[in-house]
């Protein structure tokens, strides 16, 4: 007997962000071989922008999608779940972009603003449900 998920819509994203996540990483570790810089930045300002980069998904995701996590577990319809979790995506690739100068530095604070944003409405949504 298969018993009912609790969880269908945030492990889509949760799924979707860690493959990103590999990306970043991987771009990493491809410019550590390239430049044989095998720990830390070695004060080259393109592994700076790069570990950052990572480093800042690191610092932010986990809050964004545990909040997304109890909002699903709270019964957030799938609208509202789908909603953050395209903007969470869409705001750390493009925080991403604009950080690893990859893209226009506009990029980085509209990724920075999706990303507060998803966590600032879902705290928001969190707290009304259950007050």
């Amino acid at each position: 007997m298969e018993l009912p998920s609790l969880l269908s819509i945030t492990p889509i994203y949760v799924a979707v962000l860690g493959l990103v996540f590999i990306v970043f990483t991987v771009r990493v570790g491809i410019y550590r071989v390239k430049t044989k810089i095998n720990i830390g930045t070695g004060d080259d300002p393109e592994m700076i922008r790069r570990t950052r980069g990572q480093a800042n998904f690191i610092e932010t995701v986990p809050m964004a999608l545990f909040l997304l996590i109890m909002m699903e577990i709270l019964g957030a319809s799938d609208t509202w779940l789908h909603v953050l979790g395209m903007v969470l995506v869409v705001a750390r690739i493009s925080h991403y972009i604009g950080l690893t100068e990859l893209g226009p530095i506009v990029f980085r604070a509209s990724g920075m603003l999706g990303t507060m944003g998803t966590i600032l409405v879902s705290s928001v949504w969190i707290l009304i449900d259950v007050i």
